[in-house]
This record gives C-alpha cells, structure tokens and sequence, in this order.
C-alpha cells in the first residue's frame, strides 16, 4: 500500500506542470525588445554611413571633375607661357619685326574668352610685350607679387597669384620666370584667368544652395569659392587657428565644421598634384534628410510597438501573477490541513519521500513521530464534536511550538493521528522534541477531561533496503506500544530488531 502511493507520488512530481512566472515572462519581454532595438538601431547606423558613402563618392567625383577641368586649362596656358619665355631668349628675334615676333611668341598660345592676354615685362618690371598690342601702353609691375617672386627665386616655377584686380577684372595672374642660358633674370612672362572661367564652370554644376566648391592654392589662399563672396576670396586658411590642415589631407575627407563658415558638412578634398587644389562641401544636414525621415518613421513604428508589447507583456504579466497566487492558494488548500492549518497527509508524504532521498545522498538519520490523541473518541462522544475538534486543534498548536525549523514537517496523519518528520535528528534528539509535544498537550487546558497524547519515535539511517515506509512502520509500532502501556507517554522503536522499548 505504501509502495504503491509512493509510486504515484514520483508520477505526480514528473508531471507536475511547468509554471511560467511573470518576472521571467517580463525579462523575456524586455531582453527581446533591447535585442530588436538594438538591430534596429544598428541597421539604421548602417543606413547613415551607406548615406554618408553615397555622398561622399557624389563629392568626390564632382571634386575630381572640377579639379580635372581647372588643371587642364592651366595647364594649356602654362604651355603657352612656357613657349613665350623659352623663345624670347632665341638670338634670332633680336632682328625680327614686332609682326614677326608676335607670331613667333605668341602663334601657339592658349586663346580662350576667359584667358588674359600674354604680357611680358623686363627685368626691371616694365611692360615690354603685349600679346593684345603692337605697342602697348607703358606700365610698370615690378611691385607685383609675382614679379617679385621671380626675380628673387631663380627655382620657382609656375607661379599662380593671389586674386586680385588685373586689367579692369577679377583674376588670377598665372606667370613664368625668363632667364637667359647662364641663369640671369630677363623678366617675367604673365598672363591671367579670369573669375568668369570659375563662374562659368561652376554654374554648369547642379548643386544646392548650401553646396560650397572652394579652389585653393597650394598656401591654403582661397583663389576661388562658390557660393561667391569677395570678403573670402584671398583669405588664407592657415590664418585660421580654429581649423588645422590635418583634418583635410590630399584625397581625404572631413565631417563637421569648416574653417570659413559655421555650417557643418561633409567635406571632400581632390588634388591631382597641379599648384591649385579642390575641395566640395555638402551640408550634413542635406546628406541625411532622406535618413532621417527614415528614422523617424521607423522609430515611430519600433517605438509604437515596443509599447504594445511591453504592454502586453505588463498585462500579461499581471494575470500570471494572479493565476500563480491562486494557484499557491489552492496548493495550499489541497496540502494544508482545514482544522489544524498542519500539512496534511498527501503533503506528509511528498516532504518524507523528499528528505528521505536527501538523507539518502547526504547519509544523515531521519527521525519520525506518530501522534496519537488518548482516549478521543470517548471524549467526543461526551463533549461533542466541536469540543472535539478544539482538542485537536490544541494538539496542532503544541506540536508547532515543538517543531520551528524549516525542514520539519508536522501533519495530520488521519483522524485523531499526528506525524511529525525530523530530518537529521538522532533518536535521542526525537525522543526529548516528543517528550515536548506531550508535556505541552498534557498542559494545554486545565480542565482534566482534556486528553493526551501517545507517542511512538523512531529515527532510521538510509541504507540498502529500507525505505521512508519502513520508518512509519516502525514509529506506528511504538506508537501502538505507548498505547499498549497505558497512553500518555512516549515510546522509542528499536530499528533493528524493531523491539519496542519504553
């Protein structure tokens, strides 16, 4: 019989069902939307520097396009230079008309609407040919930056000037040393470009209002800037404290702010290795509009969700919290005992077959008292069954003031019967809880009709084949022994032999 309720007792334990609890079920809940939140917010990171690389090459091919058109047409005007300052060194032009040695000098030069006439000026600065005159007015440039440049630097090549006024127009003077074969200076060979060039290729370009396209000499002089502004053309960045040349390299780029306005973009530097450079800016602002847009659509859509979720998660929640309340309350119900609030038998025998398996593993005695209420029946029949009841509680009181730690177990056995499991109690530590009990029973109420108790103590080691109802057996049999003897005292089972001493 015991045999077999301790089969349905593992039965019952092996399909015990799983209960979700709320705080998992919120923790969950949350780790899922940080999970999702963080691969949303990694995808849009990822779609802000897709963003930012779609504009930067945009940038840098737009940068290259206009680099590539400016070093080409200085080039050409710098073979035409070229040509002026080798040939006036030629003995043979000595004796030649002006027809003739204008042909000569200038047959081959670069002629564009935006390119200025050649001149030529002697070592003194004086003008000496006019590739637009003949006979060209006197004029005298030996103050000039560039003509200054040339005459004292034997080694400087194509010199390309600041901007500045030449010949009733913004320019840039573009101008090459001439020296005779051993190295004197002769003069200098000059010519211009007009900021119409600039103004012309950079309105043949679709850009924004906010878009800037800078040209800048090889000092960091800005020459040339779109949107056009006289207050900063000439202006050299490297006056500027707040901005240093490392944060733009050849060919690199740059995000923030610039060293000529507040507006923060995305620089793209391009320099082919000529004596001017370009850089184009885009606000940052323009770059991620399209992002975001984005981002506010699905962050309202990621953050709409989130919401529902953790709603009903909360929700959820709430009623998980509730059913596991319910169902501890039920749990209780169906192990507690109505009368007595002691564990009742299906408990008792789920905590024995429990400490029982510890005892096992940890070899460590389980002790066990069986409970006994004298002569009750008799007492019922007299006092009724509500006084009966009140014995019984008074039993239940005194056997928990007897039994605190929280591995004990007292219950209500059946009837008028008590257990009360000690794990780790040697008999002799039983025997003086037992002796407790019955002295606090015995004094419970001073009305001398009040019953006692009998009780039966048995304490067992776990070893090869016995088992926890070897224990009950045991106990029950001193118990029967306490009753046998004249009820009211208790009685030790004697394991081995299961002899029952008093």
């Amino acid at each position: 019989m015991l045999f077999g309720r301790r089969i349905d007792l593992a039965k019952k334990r092996a399909h015990r069902p799983w209960r979700l609890s709320a705080k998992l079920l919120i923790a969950s809940s949350v780790a899922t939307v940080i999970g999702f939140s963080a691969i949303c917010a990694n995808v849009m990171l990822d779609m802000r520097r897709g963003e930012e690389e779609l504009a930067r090459q945009m940038l840098e091919n737009l940068a290259a396009g206009i680099d590539a058109d400016i070093g080409r047409n200085i080039e050409l005007y710098d073979l035409s230079l070229r040509a002026v300052a080798s040939n006036l060194v030629m003995p043979e032009l000595k004796d030649v008309s002006k027809e003739i040695r204008h042909l000569i000098l200038f047959d081959r030069a670069a002629s564009a609407k935006h390119f200025g006439a050649i001149q030529v000026f002697d070592a003194s600065g004086r003008l000496w040919i006019d590739a637009s005159s003949l006979d060209p007015r006197p004029e005298n440039r030996a103050d000039e930056e560039y003509f200054a440049v040339h005459r004292s630097n034997p080694d400087e090549g194509l010199f390309v000037s600041r901007p500045m006024l030449h010949r009733g127009a913004y320019a840039i003077v573009l101008s090459r040393r001439i020296a005779d074969p051993e190295g004197r200076f002769l003069g200098v060979a000059a010519g211009s470009i007009r900021f119409s060039y600039f103004h012309e290729l950079f309105d043949r370009l679709n850009l924004s209002a906010d878009d800037t396209i800078t040209v800048l000499r090889r000092d960091r002089t800005i020459i040339m800037r779109k949107p056009f502004n006289l207050d900063v053309i000439g202006k050299n960045l490297a006056t500027v404290r707040t901005w240093s040349a490392n944060n733009l390299k050849p060919t690199g780029s740059y995000a923030g702010q610039g060293p000529v306005d507040a507006t923060p973009r995305l620089y793209v530097r391009r320099d082919s290795g000529g004596p001017l450079y370009v850089v184009v800016g885009k606000p940052l602002e323009a770059i991620f509009r399209i992002w975001q847009r984005e981002v506010i659509r699905i962050g309202a859509i990621m953050t709409a969700l989130i919401l529902f979720v953790l709603g009903t998660t909360f929700f959820l929640g709430r009623e998980i919290s509730r059913r596991a309340q319910a169902e501890d309350k039920l749990e209780e119900l169906a192990t507690t005992d109505a009368l007595t609030g002691l564990k009742n038998r299906r408990k008792f025998d789920l905590d024995i077959d429990t400490e029982w398996r510890r005892a096992v593993r940890s070899r460590t005695p389980v002790a066990l008292l069986m409970i006994d209420a004298d002569h009750f029946k008799s007492y019922n029949d007299n006092y009724g069954h509500q006084a009966g009841d009140q014995v019984l509680v008074g039993i239940a009181i005194c056997i928990s003031d007897s039994v605190r730690r929280a591995g004990d177990c007292g219950a209500r056995f059946g009837g008028e019967e008590f257990a009360v499991l000690l794990p780790g109690f040697s008999v002799t530590e039983a025997h003086a809880v037992a002796e407790n009990i019955r002295h606090k029973v015995a004094h419970w109420s001073e009305e001398p009709e009040v019953t006692t108790v009998s009780i039966g103590v048995a304490s067992m080691m776990p070893s090869a084949g016995l088992d926890w109802p070897d224990l009950i057996a045991a106990a029950d049999k001193a118990l029967y022994a306490a009753k046998a003897n004249g009820r009211n005292q208790t009685v030790v089972a004697n394991v081995p032999q299961l002899a029952m001493v008093a």
